[in-house]
């Protein structure tokens, strides 16, 4: 699952191909890691602090099944946000929605019953369906930009371009001028969340990534926003991270988490995707704001 070349991804940027496929294999790891603990913290916490995030989004996809399974009874995405698991609130919201996207079953995505962060389960399906479709499933989700599931789904296939693309910012650039305008944006939003959350073995890249992205930039550092405020939630800022977040906001990584949550203002306990629209738009209106 992790090997770019089994998943058809670039393979001309070996040094950007190591990093992310560490990342993959740290989702992978989660995943089995879960099977069979009454508690998943215990097991988590084996995996190395920079893959932990990703381990947790693997264990959420984990929860979306078995819940599945048991028709909820089992009660394992309750467990996996409760305790340890506070701290990656946001990286199981997103597991939970690869669900049995890479099943491929005509089957709708189910979402988690939180308020707000529930939304975050489309951007997992999204990158999933990507990450297994690879571009040209990027090319038939476009087609639903402009509706408010589709627009957060295509936020999930952005991210997934940063992996399909081996973090390459003129080939993502490529890839999204190819499709409809409509869909431009959020895909951008979902590279910035990709580019600042799974970094890549430039430490530069996030400038070239803004400057790729034109007018979309606004959505770009929405996404960047993001994946700031979901690693230093969970106590683990790696350099890139934070250097990311220097670069773009000219703001230490708990400030700029500090405006996703205010952006959240009276939006927490909605659990309508307009008020996950309104999450993001303001935190666009903040991200660029003058320094």
């Amino acid at each position: 699952m992790a090997d770019f070349a089994r998943r058809g991804f670039r393979l001309d940027r070996p040094a950007d191909r190591s990093v992310l496929e560490k990342c993959a294999r740290g989702f992978i790891d989660g995943f089995n890691a879960v099977a069979g603990w009454r508690d998943p913290h215990g097991a988590l916490a084996r995996i190395p602090e920079k893959e932990r995030g990703f381990a947790y989004e693997g264990a959420g996809m984990r929860a979306a099944l078995t819940d599945l399974a048991t028709m909820g009874s089992a009660g394992a995405l309750a467990k996996l946000l409760a305790g340890p698991g506070s701290g990656y609130v946001h990286l199981v919201h997103v597991g939970y929605g690869w669900g049995l996207v890479p099943s491929r079953l005509p089957v709708p995505v189910v979402l988690p019953r939180t308020p707000l962060l529930r939304w975050l389960a489309l951007d997992g399906a999204g990158f999933a369906e990507v990450y297994f479709g690879g571009i040209a499933a990027a090319k038939r989700r476009a087609r639903s930009a402009g509706t408010a599931k589709g627009d957060a789904r295509l936020a999930g296939c952005g991210r997934a371009l940063w992996f399909a693309e081996a973090a390459d910012p003129d080939g993502i650039a490529r890839v999204i001028a190819s499709l409809p305008a409509a869909a431009r944006p959020h895909l951008w939003a979902g590279v910035g969340l990709a580019a600042c959350y799974a970094g890549s073995a430039g430490e530069t890249k996030i400038e070239k990534v803004a400057k790729a992205s034109g007018t979309a930039e606004p959505y770009l550092r929405q996404g960047a926003l993001f994946a700031i405020a979901a690693r230093f939630r969970s106590g683990i800022v790696p350099a890139h991270t934070a250097l990311a977040c220097r670069r773009l906001f000219a703001v230490e990584p708990g400030e700029a988490a500090e405006w996703t949550e205010t952006a959240a203002d009276g939006l927490n306990d909605r659990s309508d995707p307009e008020a996950y629209l309104e999450w993001k738009s303001r935190l666009r209106k903040l991200a660029c704001r003058p320094a």
